[in-house]
């Protein structure tokens, strides 16, 4: 079926029968963006949401995320993964930029992993900042550059 994966020859979804690939060192670099009122980008900064540190709490989702993507996503494999962390960094004054990078020596990659942890960072922090900002958006959940395996690495060019 068109060169995809996880559908066998007459259409039907599989787990894609990792058994024969060697196992290498890969890595996961994701990144997104949440959008919010400035108001609402400085309470963050300035911890002064009644909830806590949103940041803080965003990271161990994000993290919590990427252990468990095996669970979320249908036919990703369940992974031993050996590090994950997730970072953020302030833009301008209403954009919160989120990363997220995972890391396996195994047989599969792990982009689903990275992606799925900035999205949960993400979804976090709107859950902690919903009750001031409504209007948050999370935008532009990418995949930014993978090591290891057959395919081999991968760096987006794009800004």
């Amino acid at each position: 079926m068109s060169g995809l994966s996880h559908f066998d020859d007459q259409g039907a979804s599989r787990m894609v029968d990792t058994s024969q690939k060697p196992e290498t060192l890969r890595e996961a670099r994701a990144s997104g963006l949440v959008r919010m009122q400035p108001a609402t980008l400085k309470l963050i900064r300035d911890q002064g949401l009644s909830k806590g540190d949103v940041l803080e709490v965003a990271r161990l989702a994000g993290i919590q995320a990427a252990k468990r993507t095996g669970e979320l996503i249908p036919l990703c494999h369940p992974l031993p993964i050996t590090a994950a962390a997730v970072d953020f960094a302030f833009e301008g004054d209403e954009l919160l930029h989120i990363s997220a990078t995972v890391r396996i020596f195994g047989r599969t990659g792990v982009e689903m992993e990275a992606l799925t942890a900035v999205s949960v960072a993400a979804l976090t922090v709107y859950d902690m900042c919903k009750a001031v900002d409504k209007g948050i958006t999370i935008e532009r959940i990418r995949l930014e550059a993978k090591t290891g395996g057959k395919s081999g690495p991968f760096q987006r060019s794009d800004p």
